[in-house]
């Protein structure tokens, strides 16, 4: 009878194809959020530099608690919670909305942080040739807040990775899920709960290796700026 690595592997191989269908789950989540929360984050952003006060007022109280909720509540309440009020969705698209509204909010903060490193003058500037703040944040803010957030925001993809684990507790069959239950069948957790770790080890590897040619492509020599504290946006 096998025992230890042999049965591990055995057990492996007999539900890789499962176990890989789960890792292609997770990666597409992983895109779909990055990419919903990052134009939803910069669209939020769009409205937190609106001349209208309560606009503003209305995005802070949007970032600060979805920055403020722990993302699994909200996951819950909307999979287990929201059926009580007649409305019923998928797995997936629970995980895809309540993703983007978190991802989005912290994207928010960090574009945030960065447009208090801008050059007032500049945008001054611009008000004053007759620019449109629809122009002005389209030609001048977005861009230049882009290129000091580019730190951040790359790590908030990888974030994104990491968090998308989550979404099996509303019973999203992603990659976590499968090595679950990889993990049930023989019992070897170590070793299951290992596997997945090295696993989500190499995918936020190939995640840092592209950040790091994407800021070293963006950033201007002498304006290099890590945008991280979120606490210091509110």
């Amino acid at each position: 009878m096998m025992s230890g690595w042999p049965r591990f592997l055995s057990d492996l191989i007999e539900q890789w194809p499962l176990i890989w269908i789960g890792l292609i789950h997770t990666l597409e989540l992983t895109v779909v959020i990055s990419i919903s929360g990052f134009l939803w984050g910069i669209a939020i952003f769009y409205l937190k530099l609106s001349r209208l006060p309560w606009v503003r007022q209305l995005i802070d109280a949007y970032i600060s608690f979805f920055i403020g909720m722990p993302l699994i509540v909200l996951l819950f309440l909307m999979y287990y919670g929201l059926p009580q009020w007649g409305i019923q969705m998928s797995p997936f698209t629970v995980a895809v909305i309540g993703f983007t509204m978190n991802v989005a909010a912290y994207n928010a903060a960090y574009m945030s942080a960065a447009y208090q490193g801008l050059d007032r003058d500049e945008l001054e500037s611009a008000k004053a040739q007759g620019f449109s703040h629809r122009q002005i944040f389209s030609l001048i803010t977005l861009p230049q807040v882009l290129r000091l957030s580019v730190p951040a925001l790359t790590n908030q993809v990888i974030n994104n990775l990491k968090d998308s684990s989550l979404a099996f507790l509303i019973q999203y069959t992603e990659f976590f899920a499968r090595i679950q239950e990889l993990a049930a069948t023989n019992f070897q957790f170590f070793k299951a709960y290992l596997l997945a770790a090295l696993v989500y080890l190499f995918f936020v590897s190939i995640i840092v290796l592209a950040a790091r040619r994407l800021e070293s492509w963006v950033m201007i020599p002498g304006t290099y700026r890590t945008i991280s504290n979120i606490g210091t946006i509110h």
